[in-house]
């Protein structure tokens, strides 16, 4: 009697950019339907990968979050940068915020759901709260190429906040005025701390 053909050995898939694809995939879906909606399966479809490879790349769907949330807040911090190192003088410093805010304030119109949604967590979870300040570090450190760490924090509050208006404004801002503002306050001299 014949012995039966062995079972087909089954191989995995060699695919080492799969973990990458799994976090662009979450930063995806969460731009789509926030995180409350963004399940581990939609995750898994989005990546075009089985489910499975979530809990084998990630301990959790919070570390998934995490390291997606910090992977987003690079990019940004990584645009800001790129922005400020092309000036070479305080004007065209003082440009490449405005152009920050009025030409590039979302690439992609997920990246506000994305803010809000870290934003939101960050408010609840001391975690993500240290994320929120490495990226808020990283953006000031941007513009302390061409202002004082006074400045660069207000400037970096005032960028967020145009930014944030900007995006869900229904009617254009005048880039005039956003140049006045930042003049204002790139031109005040701040006291300073004791």
């Amino acid at each position: 009697m014949a012995e039966p053909d062995p079972e087909p050995v089954r191989r995995r898939r060699y695919d080492p950019e799969r973990r990458d694809r799994i976090i662009d995939a979450c930063l995806q879906v969460i731009g789509e339907v926030g995180v409350a909606g963004a399940s581990t399966r939609r995750i898994a479809a989005a990546a075009d990968v089985p489910l499975g490879s979530i809990t084998y790349h990630f301990a959790d769907v919070d570390e998934l979050l995490r390291v997606a949330f910090e992977r987003f807040a690079r990019r940004v911090s990584d645009r800001f940068e790129e922005y400020m190192a092309r000036a070479t003088t305080v004007e065209q410093a003082r440009q490449a915020v405005v152009d920050m805010i009025t030409a590039d304030p979302l690439v992609d119109p997920r990246e506000l759901v994305l803010t809000h949604e870290l934003y939101t967590l960050a408010a609840r979870d001391p975690a993500y709260r240290e994320l929120t300040h490495a990226w808020m570090a990283r953006s000031r450190h941007a513009f302390e190429r061409h202002f004082d760490p006074t400045t660069a924090r207000v400037l970096d509050a005032l960028v967020e906040g145009l930014t944030i208006h900007a995006a869900l404004d229904t009617e254009p801002r005048d880039p005039r005025d956003l140049a006045r503002a930042v003049e204002v306050v790139t031109s005040t001299t701040w006291p300073t701390r004791d």
